[in-house]
């Protein structure tokens, strides 16, 4: 692209703008420590790495502004700074632009307009806060080399998840949760069983209307799981009227950031709006991890959005694009990349939420293939053999039979047909009841399957002492809610911390004690 067209592109869309293997997550975070001369329950500082002496602040050059030799530039170089001449001040112009829109296939020249780095969220109100600094120190020296890791695998989703913020109505900037929840890997596990980009347990990923089960993990799926977590951070930025305050119930939960709000409703008199998170995060009822948790997106976005300016060197990925097909139950993954013209790594990279090689045994199902793979789907699909076809034939267990007779008699392996047959039921002896249907997978879907744990499995952390809960259901008001618990509307707006009477699906709410 050329300089003047990419910066025209790149100037429309800042205008625009106002959990394969199971990865266990691992933080990009050091272990916090409490320091007493920073408070409780703050980190230590990094030590302060030195930035570039010869950069210093970004260069803050308005969108729209024509950038001249003069006027320009001269209001808007650090006075402080040693002066330089005007190559100099050029070149420092060219390589803040180069950081705004990651292309390196041209340098504008002075004559183009420029967009400085611009957050669509309020960054600069607490990039001076003691733990968004540290985390600032953090980004970007320990862990700079994982940061620039996990955000060049970000850039392969970055386009997508923009997109579906921008049209849930959510700051774009928010991407950068992603990074935080687990550095952009749509098979990340957490050692509480969240999965996916943005780490959902099952129950919450169900509430949000997601597919969980045997077979599909929609968790995994970048996109089916990005139009959740936006979905679920609209609500609750509607519930608490604070973008923060809805980070900070994505991590710690809704209900225990309203009993904060509630408990000190008092002290946060004439306190409104993101501040409220900052407030609420200096008293002595939120986890560290959740006190932390929008420090680390904040500081995430600062870092990210002016990568040079901390040394950072991010190495963008090929967009997630694909082209989808309708297949049948059964089908194999393997049958998919051959028709195709693919790999089943392939297959599986675009569809990391099919978990057992092959399609549910009931459903059809739309399958990602590499673009350019659909033209000729259906015509070689349809030349594979019924064999290739179909990736497992049933068995009707008989009486007495057991899973490993019937493996046994299959030709496979115990284990490896349990992974294709969800619990059956058994008699007390251990035989399978009669009559049940069991899968026995062909060799090429066994070998596509993923090995990943039971997407039933949830670990919670320790529950909030007292007090019931109701998840919100389809159709459901306050009025409703009160009514069936034997409360008032007033009531539980007061429990939840809420300011409008209004309430999503999903939405956990606190029920008041009688």
């Amino acid at each position: 692209m050329k300089a003047a067209g990419r910066l025209v592109a790149a100037a429309a869309l800042a205008a625009g703008v106002a959990c394969a293997q199971p990865a266990v997550v691992q933080s990009v975070l050091q272990p916090v420590a409490a320091d007493p001369a920073l408070g409780a329950d703050t980190p230590s500082p990094a030590p302060q790495l030195p930035l570039d002496a010869t950069i210093g602040s970004p260069l803050v050059v308005s969108a729209g502004a024509t950038v001249d030799s003069s006027s320009t530039l001269s209001s808007t170089v650090d006075s402080t700074r040693p002066s330089r001449d005007s190559a100099d001040v050029t070149r420092e112009v060219a390589d803040r632009a180069m950081e705004v829109f990651g292309d390196s296939d041209g340098v504008p020249s002075i004559g183009d307009t420029l967009v400085s780095p611009s957050w669509d969220m309020d960054v600069h109100s607490y990039e001076t806060t003691t733990r968004v600094e540290y985390y600032v120190r953090y980004f970007s020296g320990p862990a700079k080399d994982r940061i620039a890791e996990r955000l060049g695998r970000g850039t392969r989703f970055e386009s997508m998840i923009r997109a579906e913020m921008r049209a849930g109505g959510i700051p774009e900037d928010m991407y950068y949760l992603a990074l935080i929840e687990s550095g952009f890997d749509p098979n990340a596990y957490s050692k509480a069983a969240a999965v996916g980009m943005w780490q959902f347990m099952t129950s919450t990923a169900r509430d949000m209307g997601l597919r969980v089960d045997w077979w599909v993990d929609e968790r995994r799926d970048p996109v089916r799981s990005t139009t959740a977590a936006v979905k679920l951070l609209r609500g609750l930025r509607d519930q608490f009227g604070s973008l923060y305050l809805a980070a900070a119930a994505y991590n710690g939960g809704p209900v225990r950031i309203a009993r904060g709000l509630t408990r000190y409703a008092d002290d946060f008199k004439g306190t409104s709006g993101d501040d409220l998170f900052f407030a609420l995060a200096d008293k002595p009822f939120l986890r560290v991890e959740t006190k932390d948790y929008v420090p680390q997106l904040i500081a995430a976005a600062l870092v990210a959005k002016d990568p040079k300016r901390y040394g950072i060197a991010i190495q963008n990925e090929a967009p997630f694009a694909y082209d989808s097909v309708t297949v049948g139950p059964l089908t194999p993954i393997d049958a998919v990349a051959s028709a195709s013209g693919s790999s089943v790594d392939a297959i599986k990279e675009l569809n990391p939420q099919l978990l057992r090689g092959m399609t549910p045994p009931q459903d059809s199902f739309q399958v990602r293939i590499p673009i350019g793979g659909g033209a000729a789907f259906d015509s070689v699909f349809s030349m594979l053999s019924p064999a290739e076809r179909v990736g497992a034939r049933s068995i009707t267990s008989k009486a007495g039979e057991t899973l490993s007779s019937i493996a046994k008699k299959a030709g496979v392996g115990t284990t490896k047909l349990s992974k294709f047959n969800p619990p059956l039921k058994r008699l007390k002896n251990g035989d399978l009841v009669s009559g049940q249907l069991v899968l026995v997978p062909t060799d090429a879907v066994a070998n596509a399957e993923s090995s990943v744990p039971d997407p039933s499995i949830e670990h919670f952390g320790t529950a909030s002492a007292g007090g019931r809960t109701h998840v919100v259901a389809k159709g459901e008001t306050l009025g409703l809610i009160a009514k069936h618990a034997g409360t008032t509307v007033s009531a539980l707006m007061e429990a939840n911390g809420l300011r409008r009477d209004l309430i999503f699906p999903g939405q956990i709410l606190v029920l008041p004690k009688h």
